[in-house]
């Protein structure tokens, strides 16, 4: 007669492999991704038109490259990323309506009535070899430009800051100032 192999009690392996489940998920650190919250325009219709003529006059476009060695050309000018806040503002607002600055335009607003409203664009564009740190801080420093100057005009129509804002308030102050940055695609330029 065949020897019988002892039995091996394997009732506590469920316990002890949902116990190192549960300290492997609790122990392990999660990276969370830096991003940017960011609502896409819609797709222009299939059978839109574009018109060659409707070009953008080069006084309204605030350019802002980088390169792959992380250094910011604004206007083609080096620029700290640091000064790039108030640059924006003053491109966007051009409070004493510069010919250097963007063309400005009378729309009617509701809460505001008629008011004049920039036709400046902001074209961000990095160069393949931008650090995704300083892709990031570029753009943030553009965003928190634009959300300090609809902050300022909710402020001082309704003193609230424009996030408090209901819809249809935020959508005033946003044609008021509109948030248009185009990004285009990376170059392979500045360096490798």
């Amino acid at each position: 007669m065949p020897k019988k192999l002892p039995e091996y009690n394997a009732s506590s392996l469920a316990d002890i492999a949902f116990m190192l489940l549960i300290f492997f998920l609790v122990t392990t650190t999660m990276d969370t991704d830096s991003g940017l919250r960011r609502k896409l325009p819609p797709m222009p219709p299939k059978d839109a038109k574009i018109d060659p003529n409707n070009k953008i006059k080069d006084r309204n476009i605030f350019e802002v490259l980088v390169n792959s060695k992380d250094q910011l050309l604004v206007e083609g000018e080096l620029m700290r990323i640091e000064d790039l806040y108030d640059a924006t503002k003053e491109f966007m607002l051009n409070s004493n309506n510069s010919p250097k600055l963007p063309e400005k335009k009378e729309i009617e607003v509701p809460f505001f009535g008629k008011q004049m409203v920039t036709k400046g664009v902001i074209s961000l564009q990095n160069a393949i070899g931008t650090t995704y740190g300083t892709y990031i801080a570029v753009q943030n420093e553009l965003v928190r430009a634009i959300n300090d100057i609809r902050d300022d005009i909710a402020k001082r129509k309704w003193n609230k800051k424009y996030e408090d804002l209901n819809s249809d308030q935020q959508k005033a102050i946003r044609k008021i100032m509109p948030q248009r940055i185009s990004e285009a695609e990376p170059k392979k330029v500045g360096g490798n």
